[in-house]
């Protein structure tokens, strides 16, 4: 029992990983019907840029400033990403969809031109703190999982439910024809989608690659296990993406 509690713990830690990766998923789905394989390409490149401002490739730079910086340089990405096929989007989803293969792997052609194809290490700014609570392991990076999870799930909820753009958004997601009927612009949605599920690759992949290392494929093979979670709770389903991650976690 004591074993069983443990690896529950520790299955909602990992779980809400893939929810992160999820949600990034289901966002761009939910917009423009477009399955996103170039997600964990872009959320690999991001965390490389965290790790190339602070680890003197690209700057010496603190952690808070290289987010912020890495942060911009992914909105532009993204923009740029979705450019590349919107011309795509409202011919075929599947074309569009088949695009995004060719995305990730200029994405991942980038990665190893810039930054190497070798193994590096990427650790979070955390105090070394854990605590047992009988058989479950409580340490400063489970804490912050948890915390940033909840922090990223309840900002996505408000920007969604109570802003212009996140109304404009669920309109697209439930009705694109009727949506650009009233006057909404299909692509000013699609590229808002793509953004957030950038800023929350970067976030992911942050939290992502201690667990593991970091590599230009480390994070986009996690991030297929995301893939899954999105599946699971229903391609279309943001709280669905949630409950799937936990399930394949746990």
């Amino acid at each position: 029992m004591a074993d069983f509690l443990g690896l529950v713990w520790a299955g909602i830690v990992s779980g809400c990983l893939y929810a992160m990766g999820a949600i990034g998923i289901v966002l761009i789905y939910k917009s423009s019907m477009v399955v996103n394989f170039a997600h964990g390409n872009l959320a690999g490149l991001a965390a490389f840029l965290v790790f190339g401002f602070t680890g003197g490739i690209l700057g010496n730079m603190t952690w808070g400033a290289a987010v912020m910086l890495s942060l911009a340089i992914m909105v532009a990405a993204m923009a740029v990403a979705y450019l590349l096929i919107a011309p795509l989007v409202f011919k075929s989803d599947l074309t569009s969809t088949i695009a995004t293969l060719g995305v990730g792997l200029v994405t991942q052609g980038i990665t190893q031109l810039v930054f190497g194809s070798n193994v590096v290490s990427l650790e979070l700014p955390l105090p070394a703190w854990r605590v047992d609570l009988g058989p479950i392991r409580i340490s400063s990076y489970d804490l912050a999982v948890l915390g940033v999870t909840l922090l990223v799930i309840g900002a996505l909820y408000l920007l969604i439910e109570r802003t212009r753009i996140g109304i404009a958004f669920r309109a697209v997601s439930a009705h694109p024809f009727a949506s650009r009927v009233c006057g909404l612009s299909l692509r000013r949605i699609h590229l808002f989608s793509w953004v957030v599920a950038g800023l929350l690759g970067l976030v992911a992949s942050l939290l992502i690659v201690p667990t593991t290392f970091l590599s230009s494929t480390s994070v986009a093979s996690f991030m297929l296990q995301a893939f899954a979670a999105a599946v699971v709770g229903g391609f279309a389903s943001l709280p669905g993406a949630v409950v799937g991650g936990i399930f394949i976690g746990c």
